[in-house]
């Protein structure tokens, strides 16, 4: 098995993507991401993995968080994640992202109560590309996001 690295370009649903419709992950997605941006002892422990469930590390949270400071990349190793921390740190988005995941959960929660026409179309597309692959909702939601510790369209 090859150590996890990031897709060419961030998913067409990634919450770290400008151009992805606010509101289409559920809200304990998006927080996940603001603490990404602390200092380094206050980050989370695990790797943000791609929603995809591909066993990909997160294309956005690469490129906007992926650093020599990031604590999850420098803990990968010793809590067992099989993560290519050099690919990782050397990636940089082809798409515009947003600088943070404050801003990028920001962004996800606005219509989070009342999404609009293109993030209801791109729910019912995952809904249905998971359904493909055999995913129920409940295996569907232990998949996204984290991974280490715990836990292209």
């Amino acid at each position: 098995m090859s150590d996890a690295k990031p897709r060419p370009k961030p998913c067409a649903s990634c919450p770290y993507r400008c151009d992805v419709p606010s509101g289409i992950w559920d809200e304990s997605e998006y927080i996940k991401l603001p603490a990404y941006d602390e200092p380094t002892h206050m980050q989370p422990m695990q790797v943000f993995m791609c929603h995809q469930a591909d066993g990909t590390v997160c294309a956005g949270w690469a490129s906007v968080h992926g650093n020599r400071d990031n604590l999850a990349l420098r803990l990968a190793a010793s809590l067992g994640a099989r993560i290519d921390r050099d690919a990782v740190i050397a990636y940089q988005s082809p798409v515009p992202l947003f600088s943070s995941g404050t801003e990028a959960a920001a962004h996800g929660l606005a219509d989070l109560e009342e999404p609009g026409i293109e993030a209801r179309l791109l729910v019912e597309k995952l809904t249905a590309m998971q359904r493909r692959k055999g995913m129920t909702d409940d295996s569907a939601a232990d998949e996204p996001g984290t991974t280490g510790a715990g836990p292209d369209q």
